[in-house]
């Protein structure tokens, strides 16, 4: 059921997703998913319809904050718009082959899955911070592969893609702000390829409430965007004035932090088994 609390926790919950999309070119799904995850539990939505809807509707937010964090970043001339030009094609065959796989997956799984992804690109993120290492920039057909791995990842999980962009790219002689720019900017056509398939996929899905575009949920995607809007470039001004080592490990702790409570109801279900 619907409530002022869950549209003032949307909210709020928005302007932290603006704040992290700006920073770290993720578009804020990494806690936007189980954040609504929760939400849509606690409004009693069809079981098999939570993490999918969570999904679906944190990249209909990422639309939005996304676009928004892109111009911030332009703005600052950051973008390198040849690498994005190169990533695209495949972060939109990625992006709509994505929502597909999403939609089969059992719900306890799918939740696992998502947690298990944060933490390791988190552990890979803190472990190349630390080591460093880069490896020559990636060609043209490279480019198509990773952008298709990054587009079916992201849409599955609900994220503007930053979690896979911002490292792989970092790893590939881009600094981690042009990487943050390049991420940010490729999580628009991620989000607006993601949702338009969520949207076809559930439009004639039987039980789910009122104010649906298939599977987004227009009253929390339109509480979120509210709040994360005029945050996305506080953001981005952040990420162009903290420390570059700093940014890498609140970024890799963000992830680890969201992937262990996700884990934590699965694990304890494990143990007292």
């Amino acid at each position: 059921m619907l409530t002022s609390l869950s549209l003032v926790l949307d909210v709020a919950f928005g302007c932290l997703a603006g704040v992290l999309s700006g920073l770290f070119g993720v578009g804020g799904g990494a806690v936007l998913v189980p954040f609504l995850a929760w939400q849509f539990d606690r409004q009693g939505f069809p079981a098999g319809s939570v993490m999918v809807a969570a999904v679906a509707t944190s990249l209909a937010t990422i639309v939005v904050t996304g676009t928004s964090s892109m111009l911030a970043h332009h703005r600052r001339g950051a973008v390198h718009w040849p690498t994005v030009i190169q990533l695209l094609p495949g972060i939109l065959l990625g992006s709509l082959a994505g929502s597909s796989i999403a939609e089969r997956l059992p719900v306890e799984f799918f939740k696992v899955l998502f947690a298990v992804f944060l933490i390791l690109i988190a552990v890979r993120m803190l472990v190349a911070a630390r080591h460093g290492g880069e490896r020559p920039r990636p060609g043209r057909a490279a480019m198509i592969v990773a952008g298709s791995l990054i587009g079916i990842a992201s849409t599955v999980v609900g994220i503007g893609g930053g979690s896979l962009t911002v490292p792989f790219l970092e790893r590939r002689r881009y600094s981690i702000r042009e990487a943050v720019a390049i991420s940010a900017a490729l999580g628009v056509p991620i989000a607006v390829a993601g949702t338009a398939s969520y949207v076809l996929l559930g439009w004639q899905q039987p039980g789910l409430p009122e104010h649906s575009l298939g599977y987004v949920q227009l009253p929390a995607a339109l509480a979120i965007v509210l709040g994360s809007v005029p945050l996305a470039p506080v953001g981005a001004s952040l990420a162009h004035r903290l420390p570059v080592v700093r940014l890498k490990r609140w970024f890799a702790l963000v992830l680890i932090g969201v992937g262990a409570r996700m884990l934590w109801p699965a694990a304890v279900q494990w143990f007292s088994a």
